[in-house]
């Protein structure tokens, strides 16, 4: 973690199985990917490695909270069309939009860095954080449509998502 060199002898060398032992494996590539600019050395710490277990533990908590409204799905329901869902759930998605644009970008000139800091961005601070929230109101409305219809977005956010991040 300061800049230098890992060397047996000094003590200072990480053990990836360790450290995947005690933070995740998950929470260990994601730094990794995370702090691998080009042409830059990896200045590595478990502090790091702990505040992406965290990230990993929110989307997990995040999974947990969409996977029992799978059932009020609407497979029918047709995103091309979104001119009649709700403010929230077209912010959501044209942000899910964005960021999958970002992260293409990003792998196609092998700054996976880039990729990692954008998902890291939009499944904390826009998923997580606020629709995640907001989706808890639509989410309980007694009108079948508005909920079925925030489940469908909720589910298909989530979807997306973890397959960018995998």
């Amino acid at each position: 973690e300061h800049g230098k060199k890992m060397i047996k002898s000094l003590g200072n060398v990480i053990d990836p199985l360790m450290v995947m032992d005690k933070y995740g494996t998950d929470a260990f590539r994601f730094t990794l990917a995370a702090l691998a600019a080009q042409g830059r050395d990896i200045r590595l710490s478990e502090n790091r490695i702990e505040g992406y277990r965290n990230f990993m533990n929110k989307l997990w908590n995040a999974a947990r909270f969409t996977l029992p409204y799978c059932e009020k799905i609407d497979s029918n329901l047709d995103f091309g069309s979104i001119s009649s869902f709700s403010l929230p759930e077209r912010w959501i998605l044209s942000r899910l939009n964005r960021t999958i644009d970002t992260v293409h970008k990003a792998l196609e000139n092998y700054s996976f860095n880039d990729a990692a800091q954008s998902l890291y961005e939009f499944s904390w601070h826009e998923f997580c954080d606020w629709y995640l929230e907001i989706s808890k109101i639509q989410l309980a409305d007694e009108d079948p449509v508005v909920s079925s219809r925030a489940a469908t977005v909720l589910n298909h956010t989530l979807d997306y998502l973890l397959r960018l991040l995998h």
